[in-house]
């Protein structure tokens, strides 16, 4: 699709490439990972300090999808995006679809539930009004299956097909929005999918796996139509920095590499953690049955033997 190419990119001066991955970038997010990582910590140290326990996997999960964040968008790396494709692509991928899984496997609404202090009753404070907040009609609607697939479609094909892509690259705030937005349908995507936190809906195993992989095929489909173009369809990016050395085809047909590999990778990924998080549900269940039975002293089983007894009993 040929778009005008006014954007934002289009105003900056001649491009030239920086050493190493110096921070940069928006200074909004930057701000937002260190107030997440501040929380996060805060509610870990609150549980340890009155001896609850909170598995160190789940805080390195958290921390990398923070730091995810603050790689592709606090360094030179955002820079680089607002000029080539191919790196724009990197950051909508792994803030759409690596840092969401990597955050939600740091359960961090399971951490606030438990760290933050009940007001009493009558009384709501933060912990009440997250609760509510979780069993709320607005939040079934956001997470039901039927807004997050159709929204993580559009987030591909509604906005990179359509003029509305160059008019958010034109203002900083249009980009910033924009990568929120990302992270925002990364997040209630996979959120119920993962089955980490709590929350209004929570499918079984199978119903997640499906949920799952409807939404990746979309994704293959449009790095391929992004690999096969014979023009680039991205106004902003048609005229990179003549300093950079690249050729505005090329780049746009790794951009769509990388989408197309993005539809994998993180699939996979999530779907150990669910065949995983499966297992254990099961070998949970099964240990519950033990001890109940270990509980009754086998009565089942006695039952059983009288029922055969009688039976035996009753032959003439």
């Amino acid at each position: 699709m040929d778009h005008s190419g006014h954007g934002m990119m289009m105003d900056m001066p001649p491009f030239t490439l920086g050493r190493g991955l110096q921070f940069s970038g928006e200074p909004f997010f930057m701000i937002g990972c260190l107030l997440a990582l501040g929380l996060y910590g805060w509610g870990v140290v609150r549980l340890r300090r009155r001896g609850d326990a909170w598995p160190v996997g789940r805080i390195v999960g958290f921390t990398t999808g923070v730091l995810s964040v603050a790689l592709v968008m606090c360094t030179k790396l955002n820079d680089y995006g607002m000029v080539m494709f191919s790196v724009h692509m990197v950051q909508h991928m792994v803030i759409s679809m690596l840092t969401p899984i990597l955050l939600l496997l740091g359960a961090p609404v399971t951490l606030l539930l438990r760290a933050l202090p009940a007001a009493g009753r009558g009384r709501k404070g933060p912990r009440e009004i997250l609760v509510s907040l979780l069993h709320s009609r607005y939040m079934r609607i956001i997470t039901h299956p039927a807004f997050t697939i159709p929204m993580f479609i559009a987030s591909l094909y509604a906005l990179y097909f359509t003029p509305l892509f160059d008019f958010l690259m034109e203002s900083k705030t249009g980009h910033i929005a924009m990568m929120v937005h990302f992270l925002a349908v990364g997040l209630v995507f996979f959120w119920p999918i993962m089955g980490v936190d709590p929350g209004p809906n929570r499918p079984g195993y199978v119903m997640r796996m499906l949920e799952l992989f409807a939404g990746m095929p979309f994704h293959a489909f449009f790095g391929i139509a992004l690999m096969m173009a014979s023009e680039p369809m991205i106004g902003t990016y048609k005229n990179p920095p003549a300093s950079l050395g690249i050729d505005a085809l090329t780049d746009q047909q790794a951009g769509g590499g990388i989408a197309w590999a993005f539809s994998e990778i993180p699939s996979l990924v999530v779907l150990l953690a669910l065949a995983y998080q499966w297992y254990r549900s099961e070998q949970r269940q099964s240990r519950r049955h033990d001890r109940a039975e270990d509980r009754n002293g086998g009565q089942e089983l006695a039952d059983y033997n009288a029922y055969l007894a009688s039976l035996r009993a009753q032959r003439p």
